[in-house]
């Protein structure tokens, strides 16, 4: 399930996808579960209201988070044994589960500007993971994941104004120049697993007929003491619940500068922790 290249690919770039962790037919079984429940109506997290008559997608099918909560499928998902091998292999150990969502992203849809995820979750010590399921499949033409191979080695950079008639979020994250995110194709039912100080994000979908649903689990380091209050309580991936720390505030964060003609980044600033929209 995860091999050695799959660690090291992890340790150097920051991500790396598994293929095939769920099989086609499971992927299609959580496409038909949540489609269900969104057809259903509004549930506890959603922070905005579903709107079928909307002329914007993202209100005719808008997030979910903290399914987990709720609803035992997600539960179930979140806490996998295949996702624990998996993030235990690359960890060293156990993470915490913390937060589920799913992105459905209809033909037509928003993307969502480039940013890191501990940004919000403030896991500390150490940083947060994410395990992003495709449940259909996805490239560039319906707006796949985008990340920038090796930030995970950066700290938490300064966010700056988004563009959001591109992008459902606010703030962005800039990158140096010549430095460019790179789609990372995937098949329904592939995961990818990522670093919370990797730079990622998503292009619109740019189709006509096509959606980009991904099922998301967010975690934190096993070693982690405090995250952020939106992420309370904390989940062993047995299921118990457990107590850790608030997480307060925002440290200093990184904002890009010149050195000897290359692009180094420097420590500035005060990072922002509350976002309407997380």
């Amino acid at each position: 399930m995860l091999t050695a290249e799959h660690k090291y690919f992890y340790q150097e770039h920051g991500y790396v996808v598994v293929a095939g962790l769920f099989a086609p037919a499971e992927a299609a079984r959580y496409r038909e579960h949540y489609m269900a429940l969104r057809r259903h109506g509004a549930y506890p997290g959603d922070l905005v209201g579903a709107d079928p008559a909307s002329n914007d997608p993202l209100r005719r099918f808008p997030r979910m988070i903290h399914m987990h909560r709720w609803d035992d499928v997600s539960l179930r998902w979140v806490l996998d044994a295949r996702l624990n091998a998996c993030m235990s292999g690359l960890l060293g150990r156990e993470p915490f589960a913390v937060q589920t969502m799913l992105y459905f992203k209809p033909p037509g849809a928003r993307g969502q500007a480039l940013h890191q995820d501990n940004f919000y979750l403030k896991a500390q010590p150490g940083t947060c993971m994410a395990a992003w399921m495709a449940l259909d499949d996805c490239d560039e033409a319906n707006g796949c994941m985008q990340i920038v191979p090796g930030s995970h080695t950066w700290p938490l950079l300064c966010t700056t104004k988004a563009d959001t008639s591109v992008s459902f979020t606010d703030v962005t994250v800039p990158l140096p120049p010549g430095v460019q995110a790179q789609p990372v194709r995937m098949a329904a039912g592939d995961v990818l697993f990522f670093n919370g100080a990797l730079v990622h994000g998503s292009y619109p979908n740019a189709t006509a007929d096509r959606f980009r649903r991904a099922l998301i689990g967010h975690y934190i380091e096993g070693a982690a003491e405090q995250v952020a209050q939106f992420y309370h309580p904390a989940l062993r991936m047995d299921g118990r619940p457990l107590e850790l720390a608030v997480s307060q505030g925002g440290g200093a964060c990184g904002v890009w500068v010149e050195r000897d003609g290359q692009p180094a980044i420097e420590l500035a600033g005060e990072e922002l922790v509350v976002r309407k929209h997380e």
